[in-house]
């Protein structure tokens, strides 16, 4: 996106990238259907991004979700909004768009540098790269980095610059998970049986902050849309103090009167599963949650009162012993402070140098916010980069 307002405003640019083709974390993205923006409305929008917002708020108001969908539509590829108010091209696929998008700015004069893994500076300020014909110093203008966070390090996202920076005497919070799962010591039972299972229609909670939407279990823990959700509060428990206490409500529409009477019923010749899966639409996996409780506490659950059954049912609760590994994470946290950046996404300490994407320091959950705001700081890193050359 850089590249193409800087294209545009008539600067000669060329990416260089350490992948073998461009685009590749894009395409991951689009994995399962492209989720380029929301829909809601920009206040609600821009809350999604936290502390973070104020910092993304000019970027994201000079190129918004509106114009990410009508960017999209000039490349031939038209959105839609579904039904959760996510927004997607109508292919539902990243490859149209992104073989679109090659095209329009080979015709503008980009040019790509493919396996040219940028190293740092040398002594001369110029940019070093090691490339397969060897190690090659460039001088440029200005320049743009879109280095990425440090999840799903294969596409070439692996946070290698952050000792580079820092070295520069560049403040960089630490890269942690962001969007990701998190480890829980199931039974052995639970986790043969319910691996892959999801949840749907639930209710999640972490101290003040709750969540509706669907989760998956794994072998070794949870995760899913629901748990992306909660993940920055989730995780800095679990790094804080170790572990953190999930709350699922499973039945989040029935409050525990309405329960409490559905199980007050005679249960019959009918097993406990059965009758709470009738009782009360308690789905398998979720049952198997309630034993994984009630095997915690030191009490069978054919033992709790119908009182008891309907508390649980929706007061879940779920230990989470760690955060899933940072390379299997949707995103990152942390990144280049925005205090280190001027309001043309120029490092303040390195004149001509511009930084945009998750290498900055902001997160934000799934549902399209993470592409919107990339794509918002690569465009204003562009629009800094003129500024700048017309010093």
């Amino acid at each position: 996106m850089a590249a193409e307002v800087l294209a545009q405003g008539g600067a000669r640019v060329t990416v260089h990238d350490a992948m073998p083709s461009a685009g590749r974390k894009f395409l991951m993205a689009g994995r399962g259907g492209l989720n380029l923006t929301h829909s809601e409305p920009l206040p609600q929008f821009m809350a999604r991004y936290r502390e973070a917002a104020p910092r993304l708020q000019a970027a994201i108001d000079a190129f918004s979700p509106d114009a990410l969908r009508a960017w999209s539509e000039a490349l031939g590829e038209p959105t839609f909004v579904g039904s959760s108010g996510r927004v997607f091209p109508k292919a539902f696929k990243a490859s149209p768009l992104l073989r679109a998008w090659l095209r329009r700015l080979d015709a503008g004069g980009v040019r790509f540098a493919f396996r040219h893994r940028w190293t740092g500076w040398d002594d001369e300020g110029r940019l070093q790269f090691q490339t397969p014909e060897g190690a090659l110093a460039i001088a440029a203008d200005a320049a743009v980095f879109a280095l990425g966070g440090a999840s799903w390090p294969r596409l070439g996202s692996d946070g290698s610059w952050v000792g580079v920076l820092a070295a520069k005497g560049i403040a960089v919070s630490k890269l942690r998970p962001a969007n990701s799962g998190f480890t829980v010591a199931w039974s052995e039972l639970f986790r043969d049986r319910f691996e892959g299972q999801p949840l749907k229609g639930v209710a999640l909670t972490v101290r003040a902050h709750a969540v509706r939407g669907e989760a998956m279990i794994t072998r070794n823990g949870i995760e899913g849309g629901a748990i992306y959700a909660l993940s920055a509060e989730l995780r800095e428990a679990v790094l804080g103090l170790g572990q953190a206490t999930l709350t699922i409500a499973l039945r989040p529409d029935l409050d525990a009167a309405a329960l409490t009477k559905r199980l007050s019923g005679t249960r019959g010749k009918q097993s406990l599963a059965n009758f709470l899966r009738k009782a009360a639409q308690v789905s398998p996996v979720g049952i198997g949650l309630m034993q994984e409780a009630a095997i915690a506490s030191g009490r069978p659950l054919a033992s709790f009162s119908p009182a008891d059954l309907a508390h649980l049912i929706n007061a879940i609760p779920v230990q989470l012993t760690g955060v899933a590994p940072i390379d299997r994470a949707i995103s990152t946290a942390g990144g280049i402070a925005f205090d280190e950046l001027d309001q043309r996404f120029m490092l303040r300490k390195l004149p001509g140098v511009f930084a945009a994407g998750e290498m900055l320091d902001w997160e934000a959950p799934t549902g399209g916010y993470l592409l919107q705001a990339s794509f918002a700081t690569g465009a204003a890193a562009g629009r800094g980069v003129l500024e700048w050359l017309k010093c």
